[in-house]
């Protein structure tokens, strides 16, 4: 997929994501394992069909070519569009895709050396219903259409408790997501924060939200399968740590007009 930006001028980093050659120099010089394996995997991910980063374009000046066109030039089907949004190593990406088939799924994250590891996962699985997208989240209403995404998961998001608008699961952003998900679509959150969850279930009355289904603690309560088989990274680490693993979904509800 790598063919669609041929004709589009490679943009820089953002300031907080650019490695300038000075950088690169000293890195060179005073090598630090771990920043070389970032600099290898920043390399690697240039040749992975399955991710689109932001430097390659700029969704907010001209058009992304896959904005409305996931179905017929990416996935080549028609099945729903599931979005994992801050999906780091995309660990519930790629679980999700091996266990639904049916559905097609993307993962989302700003973070290139993260995503090297999801997107390396789907090429070895041969997974043709997955991809990744390096962008921020903030900018996802460029990315995709209206109505063209079915679901939204939010796993183990920064709970920004000091900061309401910056999370993910806040009315800020999900006025965004309401841009892109079809009217019948479900949101997800899977946390291991207790004030972030409860925050969820507090907004939802006041916002107007339809939860669907609330479980304070999914390793507790054994109901839903997926919730359990398929853990992430720091999921793993929070289990071990005794927290309590809370989910919500929900979905915002749509007032219809009346026909006059």
């Amino acid at each position: 997929m790598q063919r669609l930006y041929k004709n589009h001028k490679r943009l820089p980093f953002p300031s907080s994501l650019f490695l300038s050659s000075r950088v690169i120099t000293d890195l060179t010089r005073n090598p630090n394992p771990m920043s070389k394996n970032k600099l290898k995997r920043f390399a690697e991910n240039e040749t992975f069909e399955n991710l689109f980063q932001h430097n390659d374009f700029n969704a907010r000046t001209e058009p992304f070519p896959l904005k409305g066109n996931w179905h017929a030039t990416y996935f080549n089907n028609t099945n729903p569009i599931v979005l994992e949004l801050g999906c780091g190593r995309g660990e519930y990406t790629i679980g999700m895709a091996q266990r639904f088939p049916e559905k097609n799924f993307i993962g989302v994250d700003r973070k290139g050396a993260r995503l090297w590891r999801g997107c390396k996962d789907g090429i070895e699985k041969n997974l043709k219903n997955v991809a990744f997208l390096r962008i921020k989240i903030e900018d996802i209403e460029y990315y995709f259409d209206q109505n063209e995404v079915h679901e939204i998961w939010v796993t183990f998001p920064d709970p920004q408790l000091r900061k309401e608008r910056r999370r993910l699961i806040s009315p800020n952003f999900i006025s965004k997501y309401q841009k892109i998900i079809d009217p019948t679509g479900i949101i997800h959150l899977k946390t291991d924060c207790t004030e972030l969850y409860e925050y969820v279930i507090e907004t939802a009355l006041i916002e107007n939200w339809n939860i669907i289904e609330n479980i304070p603690d999914v390793y507790k309560s054994g109901e839903n399968s997926v919730l359990t088989e398929i853990q992430t990274f720091y999921e793993k680490k929070w289990l071990l740590e005794g927290k309590p693993i809370s989910y919500v979904a929900f979905k915002k509800n749509h007032i219809i007009a009346p026909h006059l």
